[in-house]
């Protein structure tokens, strides 16, 4: 297979987290894995993020992860840059996924820190244990997610990685709270002379206006409205802040809905559902399911969506 162009530096936009598409018996749904991909294309996003941990990869077998990994792949077909999460304890494991999801024709990989890691000397080991296993080749982006990993990055640490490795590119950026840490990343990159790798910015999308206003070149989420992040990224682009600003605001309801701990991929799943690119809402790690009442609310959230969007659309003409 064709390898697009591999993520590097420069990279800006929208790198959607896929979410992964199971059937109603929690089967991988390839059919729905092609709609999902066509309807985030449509959407204009910049580059796709599979098997992220909201893309529920701790839950895919090996074999699973290689089925979707290809069928994503076959499907964007050199469109966009594919970045596939391979984060694992073992770096084995690590360089193993890593391996297959190259050969197969990704643009990068991303990887988080391992569980248990505490120091900074710790942190920085295991990046660069990694790093010298995927080899110069690999271009690797850093999640940076401590409120899921129980690992957090420092900013020295970062900075020493991208010094010391070529092959660091991106960061992707969901310390919690993190706007000081985002400034300080590029803040002190820029007075330092340092390499400038790209930063991405996540939690779904809620901080976006303002990390996009400290620095971020874009992000790498999962929101179910995807055009509204790819929107706001080109608005500040086109140095709009103030637009961009705006139409974030009327999209923000629902997005605070969405990153709901333990329920939102279930929101995010049956909100893809109903906007016809999966077939099914399944969500196969443990946690709560959508009730009745949970139906209820993100019915009355969309709606008031599209209401306040069409006044958006008439006011414009």
């Amino acid at each position: 297979m064709t390898n697009p162009s591999r993520i590097d530096e420069s990279a800006t936009g929208v790198y959607i987290i896929a979410a992964t598409p199971f059937t109603e018996t929690g089967a991988l749904d390839l059919a729905s894995t092609d709609s999902l991909v066509d309807f985030y294309l449509d959407k204009g996003v910049t580059g796709l993020t599979i098997l992220g941990m909201m893309g529920e990869a701790h839950t895919l077998t090996d074999e699973e992860s290689q089925t979707f990994t290809r069928q994503v792949l076959q499907r964007v077909a050199g469109r966009v840059p594919v970045v596939v999460g391979v984060s694992h304890a073992a770096q084995q494991q690590v360089a193993r996924m890593a391996g297959m999801a190259m050969d197969m024709g990704a643009a990068g990989v991303m990887v988080a820190p391992a569980p248990g890691l505490r120091t900074d000397g710790q942190v920085y080991g295991y990046y660069a244990d990694v790093a010298r296993m995927l080899g110069g080749d690999v271009p690797i982006c850093l999640q940076d997610f401590p409120q899921s990993t129980g690992v957090w990055t420092s900013v020295e640490v970062v900075h020493r990685l991208v010094d010391e490795f070529a092959q660091v590119v991106m960061f992707k950026h969901e310390d919690l709270p993190g706007l000081k840490k985002l400034t300080r990343l590029c803040k002190e990159s820029e007075a330092a002379g340092r390499r400038r790798i790209s930063i991405l910015v996540g939690n779904g999308g809620l901080f976006l206006p303002q990390e996009m206003a400290r620095g971020a070149d874009g992000a790498m989420t999962g929101f179910a409205y995807p055009e509204m992040l790819v929107q706001v990224c080109d608005l500040y682009a086109r140095g709009k802040p103030t637009e961009a600003e705006d139409l974030f605001d009327i999209y923000l309801p629902l997005l605070r809905h969405e990153f709901q701990y333990g329920i939102g991929l279930a929101l995010r799943k049956e909100t893809l559902r109903r906007r016809g690119a999966i077939a099914s809402a399944t969500v196969r790690r443990q946690g709560p399911g959508l009730d009745a009442t949970d139906q209820a609310e993100l019915s009355g959230l969309i709606s008031r969506l599209e209401r306040r969007l069409d006044a958006l659309d008439t006011s414009a003409d």
